[in-house]
């Protein structure tokens, strides 16, 4: 011993912050790639496009499913054509006042669905 204090280990701990963590990390810029026009920006647009005309085609195809399927109920049941609810015939009930909730459900799906499909487009560009 030559009358030196015992040394003590410390521990030093060594982080990087998040955000410089990320920014030097390889980082996408699919804002610039659309703003350039470059084949990239054009493949993320086509990709929202193809969401939405996607979507559009489902909820139409879903409307029309059931606004067909009412008069064919009417079809295979012919005995709902005598029934009478305060002297208006049942089919007429469901065709004029069935059908405006599912045109209103309809398009209430179709804006949420379409909304979200935006905002997953933009949070892409915007983390880009």
């Amino acid at each position: 011993m030559t009358g030196e204090p015992p040394q003590t280990t410390r521990r030093v701990r060594v982080r990087a912050p998040r955000a410089a963590a990320r920014a030097t990390g390889a980082s996408f810029p699919v804002a610039q790639e659309m703003a350039e026009q470059s084949e990239v920006g054009q493949l993320f647009v086509a990709s929202l496009i193809r969401s939405q005309l996607r979507l559009a085609l489902v909820v139409a195809g879903g409307f029309l499913v059931i606004l067909i399927g009412i008069p064919v109920l009417l079809a295979v049941f012919p005995d709902i054509n005598g029934v009478r609810i305060a002297t208006v015939p049942v089919p007429w009930l469901l065709l004029g006042l069935g059908s405006y909730p599912l045109v209103i459900g309809s398009a209430i799906l179709y804006v949420r669905s379409a909304a979200r499909n935006e905002r997953r487009f933009q949070d892409l560009v915007d983390d880009g």
